[in-house]
């Protein structure tokens, strides 16, 4: 057994208090967000997502944050995915936001619903055209025999499309996550962290803290 249990931190940079916090939950992640970017995080829109697949075994898995608003949280990735089978039988995900550098984490979930295809289009079309070609190219989360296989089917692509713009594959798109529950997070010291939990209850958000 490996022991890690000396390996330990004490959270100091501040406090959260539910008085204080935004009465909309995006109001509040846009504050914490737009301070955190203030940090020159490497890849500030990281996030955690979490589906569950038809046996109730949780997956989870680093996608980027590409838009937020009061609607939801939006990301794209291959509808054949594995995520992409867990959401088309169980729309129900988790986003995890986990930023070191400010001592917060923010937990959402809610239910996943498909983007419109003109939603797709335009998001896939402002990507690097080697990004739109390689979401042809992987057939995302299949069985594949060898890295050279995915580099020749890339190859064979951008020949194909030369010249052309790519087209979007039908298999490729965005999902908003339409939240019902939001959690922020701060950490304190010994381990006295500040949680603040917003649940939508008719329409309303219900803002209450929880015990660490």
């Amino acid at each position: 057994m490996v022991d890690l249990s000396d390996i330990r931190k004490e959270y100091t940079q501040g406090r959260l208090d539910e008085a204080k916090v935004a009465e909309h939950p995006v109001t509040q992640f846009h504050a914490w967000f737009e301070h955190y970017r203030t940090t020159a995080p490497e890849e500030p829109t990281v996030m955690t997502v979490a589906s569950v697949d038809e046996h109730g075994q949780p997956w989870q898995r680093i996608l980027l944050l590409k838009s937020y608003d009061d609607d939801g949280f939006v990301f794209f990735t291959n509808y054949e995915s594995n995520k992409g089978r867990h959401f088309a039988t169980n729309p129900k995900a988790s986003l995890h936001f986990f930023w070191m550098k400010v001592e917060r984490q923010v937990q959402i979930q809610g239910e996943v619903v498909p983007m419109s295809r003109e939603e797709a289009q335009a998001y896939f079309h402002s990507r690097p055209r080697e990004s739109q070609l390689g979401a042809w190219a992987s057939q995302q989360s299949r069985p594949l025999a060898s890295r050279s296989e995915l580099e020749t089917r890339f190859t064979q692509l951008s020949v194909e499309y030369q010249d052309q713009e790519v087209p979007v594959p039908n298999h490729w798109g965005g999902y908003r996550l339409v939240p019902s529950r939001m959690e922020f997070w701060q950490g304190g010291e010994h381990r006295l962290h500040d949680r603040v939990e917003y649940q939508l209850e008719r329409e309303i958000w219900k803002i209450q803290r929880l015990n660490p």
